[in-house]
């Protein structure tokens, strides 16, 4: 089991930056691919971004790719979403996600995932 619990989301001005964190605790944390979704009122849960294990690879969304950066520290259990040049259509709830490091990085579909936190919610105005 892993539990994940996110923070750092808000509302911010078009054009802004956040950085949202992951805090996890459990099982041995550099033993998952961690990733990030979200959510936005009426619609499906989708894929943002996801990490490795080691921090070595990643991948993005087209819709974020060149304004997000997905990082994560091993040594203190977290994992990031640095959130650069948001638009209105980046408001949702954003969740931390975790998959055993054996499954493959790229997994858009968040049904295949395994542990999820509460979510914390993004708005930017226009």
């Amino acid at each position: 089991q892993v539990q994940l619990v996110e923070s750092g989301g808000g509302l911010v001005q078009a054009g802004g930056s956040l950085r949202l964190s992951c805090a996890a605790s459990g099982r041995t944390f550099s033993e998952y691919n961690m990733a990030w979704f979200r959510q936005a009122p009426g619609k499906e849960r989708e894929f943002v971004a996801a990490i490795s294990w080691s921090g070595a690879s990643a991948t993005y969304a087209d819709s974020v790719k060149g304004r997000f950066t997905i990082s994560r520290d091993n040594g203190k259990i977290t994992v990031y979403l640095q959130m650069n040049s948001l638009k209105p259509e980046d408001t949702a709830v954003y969740y931390c996600t975790a998959r055993s490091k054996a499954a493959p990085l790229a997994q858009p579909d968040s049904r295949y995932w395994d542990y999820w936190g509460q979510g914390t919610q993004v708005t930017v105005s226009s």
